[in-house]
């Protein structure tokens, strides 16, 4: 078992072969799992993108940097409202500048930075969720759509590693 210190492992299984992440509530595991997976993943592709790949549109996509960047920016988000909060007028503003490049463009290696840190963050939350709030109701958005904790957290999880699977997809299309 691995303590989930914030770094990337040189283990060649994906994260959820590895067994349970001490420090975490185990009903919450596929997420922690996921997350590390997500990390991971977003470290080794800095290595294999060109800067001039960071923000293409291939065919009208959505580019590489889009992907990541939302990547954070949903995780930040999901796992705010599954605190049981609103959005900050920042996440909103983020939200809408997810998909711009930034002048200049920003690039990867900040852009992984910035979901590495919203990941580390998101793994304080976990390690501090207890099993008993799992089934809490909470709401989403501004029309206040029906969620519970563990649905926030785990649609969290599985949209994190949906766009990074797009952004490595993304990647191998433009090479």
């Amino acid at each position: 078992m691995r303590e989930y210190s914030g770094r990337m492992t040189t283990a060649q299984t994906e994260a959820w072969q590895r067994g349970p992440v001490p420090g975490f509530e185990p009903l919450l595991m596929p997420v922690v799992h996921a997350l590390i997976q997500a990390r991971e993943d977003l470290e080794r592709l800095i290595a294999s993108v060109p800067p001039e790949h960071v923000w293409r549109r291939p065919g009208g996509a959505g580019s590489l940097g889009f992907h990541v960047r939302h990547a954070g920016g949903a995780l930040d988000r999901l796992f705010t409202y599954a605190r049981g909060e609103t959005l900050s007028d920042a996440q909103r503003a983020a939200l809408k500048a997810e998909g711009e490049p930034g002048d200049p463009p920003a690039p990867l290696t900040e852009l992984v930075a910035a979901v590495h840190r919203i990941i580390d963050t998101a793994m304080e939350q976990l390690r501090s969720t207890p099993r008993t709030s799992l089934l809490e109701d909470r709401t989403v958005g501004r029309a206040g759509l029906p969620a519970t904790v563990l649905g926030l957290l785990f649609h969290a999880a599985e949209h994190t590693t949906r766009h990074v699977g797009q952004a490595i997809t993304t990647a191998l299309v433009q090479r």
